[in-house]
């Protein structure tokens, strides 16, 4: 019998899952340790699943040093359901019902103009011409009475990440970090939300994480789905509606192989080492592949140095045979 094929993945979300929790996910499939069926197949409310989901955000807590007034809640929709939920749970903390919003990039993009359906948004820097860098935060204008500050911190369709934790002088800070959760430590005390998809770090296609300050609870507009509702969500345990079982118990598995691994430093100090052998061919290639566009790869935590080597490689040879 042929080996089974290994395709190296460099996919933008959904993305590579370390291996040995593909093979963890098949060994289980069928009889999740013994009880004698498959997490597919679990009820939500049963013993077993309550355990995965507890397990779940305990890993996410421990991972991150969450503070203990913080909800941790695994939704669905995605990240572009947030872009709806956070005005929807936020927008009223303070009279006004507006926000700003730091646009960087398609993402925060789409979720500035979502916000609009639900109040006032303000870009807070003057409109960006192309999205290639950060706006210099001295050009920011906050709004004092803004109910909150959201940015995105990784923007990977053009490829702008934020490389500090904007300073918003006491405002409450709203993060979507769906493309680098968990990928490097992060000071979650200096955030009110964080919001991320699992599919692109932490996991599979399905569930959202979504961590949240105790004293932001309880905002929510009259208008918003109970679904989309932190506190109702929060108050449930995250099974006010059927949870994603088993994207959260694949969560579950990648939290605890990067625990494993070293945790969030560990994975930082390696997403570095990935980055730099493929940044270096670039900054190498006199404008090469700055002029001429290309493909689109994503070094998420379980894409290995073996595979970006492969990638470098690859990049050296196109370079040597392109290259005027």
């Amino acid at each position: 019998m042929d080996a089974p094929k290994q395709v190296v993945n460099f996919g933008p979300g959904p993305a590579k899952l370390p291996r040995s929790v593909l093979l963890e996910l098949q060994k289980e499939l069928l009889d999740y340790r013994g009880v004698g069926i498959s997490v597919l197949e679990m009820s939500h409310r049963s013993s077993d699943f309550a355990k995965i989901i507890s397990n779940t955000e305990k890993l996410v807590r421990e991972l991150l040093a969450i503070p203990e007034n913080y909800k941790v809640i695994f939704v669905q929709g995605g990240g572009c359901g947030q872009f709806s939920a956070v005005p929807l749970n936020l927008i009223s903390l303070k009279p006004g019902r507006c926000a700003d919003y730091v646009v960087t990039g398609a993402w925060s993009a789409k979720a500035a103009e979502e916000a609009k359906k639900f109040g006032t948004v303000n870009i807070v820097h003057p409109k960006l011409g192309s999205y290639t860098k950060i706006p210099d935060p001295s050009t920011w204008t906050l709004t004092p009475d803004a109910s909150y500050v959201y940015f995105c911190a990784n923007e990977t369709v053009h490829g702008v990440e934020f490389d500090f934790i904007p300073d918003v002088q006491g405002a409450v800070l709203v993060c979507d970090m769906s493309s680098n959760f968990l990928s490097k430590p992060v000071d979650v005390s200096k955030f009110g939300v964080i919001f991320a998809g699992a599919q692109k770090n932490v996991g599979c296609a399905g569930v959202t994480v979504v961590i949240v300050r105790d004293d932001l609870l309880g905002f929510a507009l009259r208008e918003c789905p109970s679904v989309l509702d932190y506190t109702a969500q929060a108050a449930s345990s995250s099974l006010y509606n059927t949870p994603p079982c088993f994207s959260v118990y694949v969560m579950g598995l990648v939290l605890d192989w990067i625990k494993n691994n070293g945790g969030a430093a560990a994975m930082e100090k390696l997403n570095t080492a990935k980055s730099k052998m493929i940044y270096d061919i670039i900054d190498k290639s006199q404008g090469f592949y700055v002029s001429v566009g290309g493909i689109r790869a994503s070094l998420y935590n379980a894409v290995t140095i073996e595979d970006v080597k492969k990638l470098a490689a690859f990049m050296e040879n196109f370079l040597e045979m392109h290259q005027l």
